[in-house]
């Protein structure tokens, strides 16, 4: 599958699809004959209701080829389009062994969505055995009813708003130094940079770990290689990508534990950074937090803060280059911000009141999260037969909600952080407890490039969507710093 990954033309993709498809296959029948014995999801019909319109594919593989092949248009999936037109917005499918009932109904997403925390437990968050195994299977995302509020709780602790006033001033001299450093290059890969970035910050502050020394950067290769092998198949053979993939998990995780006995053995007076806190809740009587749930759950923040808002803010970037206007308009609106500043007493650096104040940002970013579609759908499993406008979900099937259908529909209602179809963070219980966090870095970022630098794209910045955003060339662009009263064209 990485052919296909690689692939930035229909060409390339075809080819790569034939020959993929005897090993997928043959994958998959593999993985699902071993999984044999794992109970199976029902199909029982409730007496009125039948399933939604749809074509279960090839059997087994069913038409998971289909759903993966690359396109690079700001739309919603060719997959996902097709389906609409002939079958209605909900449909059934079959993905990589599982009876899949898609859902790009705005009423039937919220439905499912809310389900987790509201009354009668319809539906359960799903991931595949491998992604559960890649994660971790006591992480954030695996964790179910009281214990997942809890451990989401543990997360706002750090990367929640109360939090973030505080970190504010540090994240933007962090995000300072980092421009200063591009702008000395004649050509940096803003994706990379921007993660390298992302990562060293929330390594300092949940481990300490000095930003920009060597062990942040073997860290850091711990997560590449993770990240590089995260979309793969599970076949745990030595240069497979789910090989890499779990040794960069181990290597990662080998770093935390270490980090961890070295803070038992010489712990701090007070609290110092994130893993203080985390060591100080476990020692708390009665907490449900076990270690293993804490190395998760440390393991995965520096993951989730640097991979989604790293692509967030390159799609926002590469949107911008193309609209002269919005970036005129966001130049001004930050420009006013350092106006508002002269003669003032106040530090140079951002307030939490002007972070607030920044209206046409706070447009941009909504907006770059609206067509960027990080997470190209949310799963949930039923738990029981559900009847939903007419049709049936049966027990044990998977639903998947795709946001995109609702965030690209030219006739939706408008899209905003407070809308229940805003589903760019999730939804329902599950809203991303970083979400504040995406958003204040990328409002940093803006502020200091468009008043201190001007960009120009070198190579690359067009994204490609498998299904998730992927930028195959990089983000290459040429970062140089402007007089005060120059500002980006």
């Amino acid at each position: 599958m990485e052919m296909i990954i690689m692939s930035s033309n229909g060409s390339s993709v075809i080819q790569s699809l034939s020959v993929a498809l005897g090993v997928l296959f043959f994958s998959i029948l593999c993985y699902r004959l071993l999984s044999t014995r794992r109970s199976r999801p029902t199909a029982k019909c409730m007496i009125g209701t039948k399933l939604p319109p749809g074509s279960m594919g090839l059997p087994i593989i069913g038409e998971t080829l289909q759903f993966f092949v690359p396109y690079t248009s700001d739309d919603i999936s060719p997959f996902i389009s097709k389906r609409i037109q002939r079958y209605g917005p909900v449909f059934k499918t079959r993905l990589i062994g599982k009876p899949v009932i898609v859902s790009t109904d705005p009423e039937v997403n919220h439905l499912v969505l809310k389900q987790e925390g509201d009354g009668e437990l319809l539906f359960q968050p799903w991931y595949s055995d491998s992604f559960n195994e890649i994660m971790g299977s006591d992480s954030l995302l695996a964790l179910q009813g009281s214990v997942h509020k809890y451990m989401r709780n543990l997360v706002l602790e750090e990367f929640g708003p109360e939090r973030l006033k505080s970190l504010l001033a540090d994240m933007e001299r962090h995000t300072a130094r980092h421009l200063r450093s591009w702008s000395a290059r004649p050509s940096v890969d803003l994706k990379e940079a921007v993660s390298t970035m992302i990562h060293s910050f929330t390594v300092e502050k949940v481990f300490s770990m000095k930003a920009d020394t060597e062990p942040v950067r073997k860290f850091k290769q711990c997560y590449d290689a993770f990240l590089r092998g995260l979309i793969s198949f599970p076949i745990y053979i030595p240069g497979t990508s789910f090989w890499k993939c779990m040794q960069g998990r181990k290597g990662a995780l080998n770093i935390i534990k270490n980090l961890m006995e070295q803070r038992r053995e010489s712990p701090h007076k007070e609290r110092m950074d994130y893993l203080d806190f985390m060591i100080a809740e476990m020692k708390k009587d009665g907490s449900p937090l076990t270690e293993k749930v804490a190395i998760d759950l440390l393991f995965l923040l520096p993951f989730a803060t640097f991979e989604s808002t790293s692509s967030c803010i390159v799609t926002a970037l590469h949107y911008l280059s193309k609209h002269p206007a919005a970036l005129e308009e966001l130049t001004r609106e930050h420009e006013a911000i350092l106006k508002g500043k002269e003669g003032s007493t106040e530090s140079g650096g951002i307030s939490w009141k002007e972070y607030k104040s920044m209206t046409f940002t706070h447009m941009v970013i909504n907006e770059t999260l609206r067509l960027t579609n990080i997470v190209p759908g949310i799963f949930r499993k039923a738990i029981k037969d559900v009847e939903v406008n007419g049709y049936l979900i049966p027990a044990g099937w998977t639903v998947m909600v795709y946001p995109a259908s609702v965030h690209l529909n030219p006739k939706g209602q408008q899209l905003h952080s407070g809308s229940q179809n805003f589903m760019v963070f999730g939804g329902g219980v599950r809203l991303c407890a970083g979400a504040d966090f995406v958003k204040v870095q990328m409002a940093i970022v803006f502020h200091h490039l468009v008043t201190k630098y001007r960009w120009e794209v070198i190579k690359g910045g067009e994204p490609i969507r498998y299904p998730g955003l992927i930028f195959p060339e990089g983000f290459h662009v040429n970062i140089s710093a402007v007089k005060k009263e120059s500002h980006q064209k």
